[in-house]
């Protein structure tokens, strides 16, 4: 009989490749289970995205347009007002975003920029919205200034597996990252960490990449699960895209293997069908991005994703509302 109450950290390779190469109709089953036992089906988290600084990242993310390395021609800004920052967010709030995520192209923040880092957050927790933030990587310092201000959320994806890594950056480790994962729990903020699929890995690492996450010591309270958007000039411009169906059962997959995680679809849902973007719902996918801009690429405009949810009977999820049962 399937288990759909424990939360397991003891996940092997073996079993994780066994649900996710199951007969199709058989996972979409396990995993819409499992979700139904930890959420509301017809609920999603709505969050909204902003870049508080673009461009002129020293990192070599072979999929991104914001490095200084890769050939994209990005121009580099300096770190956005305070000001503007909590115009967004009442403006995302009044949109029906729930969360409110702002992240910016750094290997790590200036403790000169923390301040105003400290600043946001306080301005956008005062309008009820959760916060987030993706920075790079911190030291100790920067963790507790961001906890200490008030942050709910820290967001730092592993990417791909530990084996495809450094085909996709070289500038930082596979380890790096996991450390400042570590680092963000231990300060007791709640950890977002996902991936990006489609950038030519092979089936083993998407699974691997799931994995490594549902075997930290507590799983990620969000997992954001990325379809690489190509973008002219980066390395991974001419990759061959991944088949739909592949990106459903890595959907799935995080599901089943982090049941009361948050499983966010994330960037590329522009290429998306409805249809596609419904079955991933029904596996476990129960957050978006709405808005239509995620830091410098396109997302669906947030009529259409009214209208999809129109479509489905989906309902916004309200502020705070995490395990349903």
């Amino acid at each position: 009989m399937l288990d759909t109450t424990t939360v397991r950290t003891d996940w092997t390779r073996e079993e994780a490749e066994k649900i996710y190469n199951q007969p199709f109709m058989d996972l979409l089953y396990q995993a819409h289970t499992v979700h139904r036992a930890h959420f509301d089906p017809n609920q999603v988290q709505r969050s909204k995205l902003l870049s508080i600084k673009t461009g002129g990242c020293a990192e070599d993310c072979a999929y991104c347009s914001q490095s200084a390395r890769n050939g994209a021609k990005l121009s580099a800004s300096k770190l956005i007002e305070v000001e503007r920052v909590i115009a967004e967010a009442r403006k995302a709030k009044e949109g029906g975003a729930t969360r409110y995520c702002m992240g910016a192209a750094w290997r790590s923040p200036k403790d000169r920029d923390m301040a105003a880092l400290e600043a946001m957050i306080a301005g956008v927790k005062d309008l009820g919205m959760e916060t987030c933030m993706t920075l790079g990587m911190l030291d100790d310092n920067q963790v507790f200034r961001l906890r200490d201000a008030g942050l709910d959320y820290y967001n730092h994806n592993i990417d791909t597996s530990e084996r495809y890594y450094s085909e996709i950056i070289t500038t930082r480790t596979f380890a790096d990252r996991i450390d400042t994962l570590n680092r963000v729990r231990e300060a007791g903020m709640k950890v977002c960490a996902g991936g990006i699929v489609g950038m030519g890995e092979q089936q083993m690492d998407r699974i691997d990449m799931l994995v490594s996450l549902a075997t930290l010591d507590e799983h990620p309270d969000s997992v954001p699960v990325n379809m690489l958007i190509p973008i002219a000039d980066t390395p991974l411009a001419d990759v061959e895209k991944l088949d739909p169906i592949e990106f459903v059962r890595t959907c799935a997959l995080a599901r089943i293997l982090m049941p009361k995680s948050h499983v966010r679809l994330s960037a590329g849902r522009t290429d998306m069908t409805e249809e596609m973007q419904a079955m991933c719902f029904f596996v476990g996918a129960n957050s978006i991005f709405v808005g239509d801009t995620l830091l410098t690429a396109d997302n669906p405009e947030e009529d259409k994703d009214g209208q999809l949810f129109a479509k489905l009977g989906i309902q916004a999820m309200a502020v705070g509302c995490d395990a349903s049962k």
